[in-house]
């Protein structure tokens, strides 16, 4: 199983104990079976969901199979979260989407590649890069950002970063 990104664990604390939490393109489930551990309720959606099959059946767990890039609305884009969060995923059109699948003092925590990133290997296409400040622009007059980085390592990777939180 894939490490806990620092990212992600350190922002959790700041979420209320029993928040929903969306963890969107979930993969092989690293932060579905971090927040349900930590006692949350997890709606986890990917493509494939083989990687997270040994959850089924786990209390507070929703798992919906989607092709998120698929151009139709998602199955849980009238739901609302007190977490979403995303690692290592872009797709443009979902992005302005964000926002809004949060609750009130709901947290966005967004971690993946930006522009810069091709020169460590993949990603490499710009559609799977942020611009600089992209995640940013995302949050401007909508939600109140509590901590933001572009990280550029030398060996990589190259990394934006975004906890922001929905407020009144």
């Amino acid at each position: 199983m894939n490490q806990v990104s620092p990212w992600i664990m350190e922002h959790s604390a700041l979420l209320e104990p029993d928040c929903r939490v969306l963890d969107l393109a979930c993969g092989r489930g690293r932060h579905t079976r971090f927040f349900l551990m930590n006692g949350h309720a997890v709606t986890a959606v990917d493509r494939d969901l083989s990687g997270v099959a040994d959850l089924e059946g786990y209390p507070n767990l929703e798992l919906l199979e989607e092709d998120l890039e698929s151009g139709r609305a998602p199955s849980f884009a009238r739901q609302r979260f007190g977490a979403v969060v995303v690692t290592n995923y872009l797709f443009r059109p979902l992005l302005e989407l964000l926002p809004d699948l949060l609750t009130e003092g709901g947290f966005l925590i967004y971690e993946t590649f930006m522009a810069g990133q091709e020169k460590h290997g993949r990603p490499a296409n710009p559609d799977f890069l942020l611009q600089p400040q992209e995640l940013l622009g995302l949050c401007a007059g909508r939600l109140r950002v509590r901590h933001y980085q572009e990280v550029e390592n030398p060996a990589g990777p190259v990394l934006q970063r975004v906890c922001a939180v929905r407020e009144s």
